[in-house]
């Protein structure tokens, strides 16, 4: 009988203490973890058990942003959304951020998992009502993102394309500005956008993609959407080549004994799109193919990909044609 009341003891004196976990000691213990998978789900069962709404809203707040850098997409808005809609304020130790900002989070998430009637969905919230320009701003670019990600016909991009190009000379506009000439440039291939982009703001991280001091990811957004040209970074001193070169060559070191089997060009929401980029391919001389593949949010994308080649040059080929590329391994 002793026994079993130091059982229960005990399981209550747990219990208690782990209701009374507070956000910024779940993340400390998270990063305890052996693992981010291990400390992600850590935070999603301390996240949905505490009770202080300012407490869940931060910690929601944080799994979010730690589900995003892992490409947990569909994963992070929903966190990001929870951690909006609580209505509290922000928690001791933790980062301060607003509703508006959290949606906006939300937002951009669901951009990047494709998911662009959720990203519109988020975008139709109460966040509309803003006061704040620079979350004003975000709405507006946003909405032409989405477009963007909408459209299968390359002259379709055009009306979002006229509403980007209106906005970078907008003073309201001004927060976003490097979005937007990065966006014009990528979207059109116009090096006017880029020079501006280098000229007006050196330091930020669109000037950084554009002058080929890092590399943009094969992620979000960009991919869902048809371009109008064809922008490619460059490097100081360097040709566009020895650049691609570079690039591919830190591509087969990171990927040690691995032997790429495919050379991925696009992912993409509409089938039409994916056929599209195949008879560029042809018309190169490449055997593009389509294969698809099926989200946790239910959104079907159609990947297209090339086979590497019995000499393992197909991606440095496809480079040299003009073709943004990235491998897959078996």
């Amino acid at each position: 009988m002793k026994r079993l009341v130091t059982v229960i003891v005990f399981i209550f004196l747990s219990f208690s203490a782990f209701s009374a976990t507070t956000a910024s000691a779940a993340v400390k213990e998270a990063a305890k973890k052996t693992s981010v998978i291990d400390s992600i789900s850590y935070l999603e069962k301390t996240a949905a058990s505490l009770k202080s709404p300012a407490e869940k809203r931060s910690l929601y707040a944080f799994l979010g942003g730690v589900q995003e850098q892992q490409g947990l997409y569909h994963a992070a808005a929903s966190s990001y959304a929870k951690a909006a809609a609580i209505s509290a304020q922000d928690a001791a130790g933790m980062q301060k951020k607003s509703s508006e900002v959290l949606v906006l989070d939300a937002v951009r998430c669901a951009l990047c998992e494709g998911d662009t009637d959720t990203a519109e969905s988020y975008l139709n919230s109460a966040v509309r009502k803003t006061q704040n320009e620079e979350i004003s701003a975000k709405i507006k670019l946003y909405e032409q993102w989405i477009a963007l990600s909408r459209s299968s016909e390359r002259a379709k991009t055009d009306e979002a394309l006229a509403m980007l190009k209106t906005y970078s000379n907008l003073d309201s506009m001004k927060s976003v500005r490097p979005q937007l000439l990065f966006t014009l440039w990528y979207f059109s291939g116009d090096s006017s956008y880029s020079e501006s982009l280098k000229k007006a703001y050196p330091s930020s991280m669109e000037a950084a993609v554009v002058s080929g001091k890092i590399q943009q990811l094969p992620s979000p957004f960009w991919l869902f959407s048809t371009k109008e040209g064809d922008a490619v970074p460059e490097i100081a001193g360097e040709s566009v080549q020895s650049q691609k070169n570079e690039q591919t060559s830190k591509t087969e070191d990171s990927a040690k004994n691995e032997k790429a089997t495919k050379e991925q060009l696009g992912l993409f929401k509409s089938e039409a799109n994916a056929k599209a980029l195949v008879e560029r391919l042809k018309s190169k001389g490449f055997a593009g193919k389509i294969t698809s593949e099926k989200r946790a949010s239910g959104t079907t994308y159609y990947i297209v990909y090339v086979d590497e080649n019995s000499d393992g040059t197909i991606g440095s080929q496809l480079r040299n044609a003009g073709f943004e590329c990235y491998p897959l391994f078996d």
